[in-house]
């Protein structure tokens, strides 16, 4: 995972120079229960990121998504609620950070999977605030 610290700079009065400083994103992981997806959230965590996790209605039915998000949550993770049948809940979620990575499947229905994927590209567009979008 590439390191998700983007620069930024600033002016300090003091010695009358601009600096360049290391900030820490606000990262959004949709997917995050999948293969690929549980390590980008431990790597986030890992490198000191705010870390969301986007947990949708459907994952209560399943125990061991549910057990991995409460594992995140106790990493540090903040679950963020969000379904992609209610587009204003994933504008909410999108509102919290400044990077989205979306590691979603879509091995078993790739329409419907591309579907879902657009609908987050619109959440997106509508939050306005989103600098990197991710997707594996």
């Amino acid at each position: 995972m590439q390191n998700l610290l983007y620069k930024a700079w600033f002016y300090d009065s003091r010695n009358n120079q601009n600096k360049r400083v290391m900030a820490k994103s606000k990262v959004l992981v949709v997917g995050a229960t999948g293969y690929i997806g549980k390590r980008i959230v431990k790597a986030s965590i890992d490198q000191g990121h705010i870390t969301y996790v986007l947990q949708r209605p459907e994952t209560g039915l399943d125990i061991d998504k549910l057990q991995l998000l409460l594992s995140f949550k106790k990493q540090g993770a903040r679950l963020v609620e969000g379904s992609f049948s209610d587009q204003q809940s994933l504008v909410e979620a999108v509102k919290k950070v400044d990077v989205v990575i979306c590691t979603m499947s879509g091995v078993h229905f790739k329409s419907h999977n591309i579907l879902m994927q657009l609908k987050l590209v619109d959440a997106i567009k509508e939050a306005g605030n989103v600098k990197v979008l991710e997707y594996s």
